[in-house]
């Protein structure tokens, strides 16, 4: 029987607890991480003899899955999974798992450190003394400020428990609020939470259209920041342009965008207000263990005839 395991996580590699573990268990895993987008050729060949793979976020297409007839589980080693062709999975009989619950406090700590990078003007500060001078730049606390969180899954509850243990209010937007989360925070419509935020950050799945559109940028408060630490898509990109060109809020961080890698042209990095990441929420040295770990332990369970944790189809 094929024992061929493909991982594409790059952060992943032989030697590793994910690789011990796969073998372990009689697997045989190959590495193919990314460098940038594969031919139509590459592609196909990818999972081609392979029962198992580990992926990152680049697409798993239909044409892909067509192409791997021993294909029978693909584990996401993150918890967004829209960049896997999902519909063909299921019609291919192939099954589908991401890893949830293992990198939220790290994403939780980012969407933080952003925070205080816009309230502190922290890039800018250390930038001017790298060059020789010595900003004295006011900045402003997060305490007593209003942080609006929009979806209260694992990351936002993380982030929302931090930031009122900082002292900041604290409102959700989400659709199912919890009953439980004491009095230091607050549910309420989404359009309310955009209203009133000082900070406004993003913690949903990805979605058919923007959450954060040119009428929600335009009822921000003047003095507001966007972070996005969720997905690119959340956010029409071009609007935010608009937005901060007319000067609508007072500024974005962002670690995600609508294109990755983020190109030489991109509008956003024109700004002295943005603050750009690559992507990295979740990358931590602990968060890519959890995350290994548990996309490998979900193709294990499926080849073993066990559900694995995770499962999508």
């Amino acid at each position: 029987m094929c024992r061929r395991i493909v991982i594409t996580t790059d952060y992943l590699g032989p030697g590793d607890s994910i690789d011990h573990l796969l073998r372990e268990h009689g697997l045989d895993p190959v590495y193919s991480p990314a460098a940038g987008p594969r031919t139509k050729a590459e592609q196909r060949q990818l999972l081609a003899g392979a029962v198992g793979a580990i992926v990152s976020s680049e697409p798993i297409t239909r044409n892909m899955l067509t192409e791997a007839a021993d294909l029978r589980s693909v584990a996401r080693s993150g918890v967004g999974y829209d960049s896997v062709d999902t519909s063909a999975a299921r019609e291919l009989g192939i099954r589908v798992a991401n890893t949830p619950g293992v990198n939220h406090h790290a994403v939780a700590e980012l969407t933080l450190a952003l925070m205080l990078s816009c309230a502190k003007h922290l890039s800018d500060v250390i930038n001017g003394v790298n060059a020789g001078q010595w900003p004295r730049t006011a900045g402003t606390e997060l305490r007593g400020k209003t942080l609006g969180v929009i979806v209260y899954g694992p990351s936002g509850k993380a982030t929302a428990q931090i930031s009122a243990a900082l002292g900041m209010n604290v409102i959700v937007g989400t659709s199912h609020p919890d009953t439980e989360a004491g009095r230091t925070i607050e549910f309420a419509d989404l359009d309310d939470v955009v209203r009133s935020a000082d900070f406004l950050t993003l913690h949903a799945r990805a979605t058919g259209t923007p959450i954060i559109d040119a009428e929600r940028l335009a009822a921000m408060k003047e003095t507001a920041f966007l972070i996005d630490t969720a997905r690119g898509s959340l956010v029409d990109e071009a609007a935010l342009v608009t937005a901060l060109e007319q000067r609508q809020i007072a500024g974005a961080a962002l670690d995600v965008l609508e294109t990755e890698p983020m190109q030489a042209d991109s509008p956003p990095r024109n700004f002295d207000n943005v603050w750009i990441t690559s992507h990295l929420a979740g990358q931590t040295v602990e968060a890519r263990e959890r995350a290994g770990l548990a996309a490998a332990q979900a193709v294990i369970d499926e080849l073993e005839g066990r559900q694995p944790v995770g499962l999508i189809v």
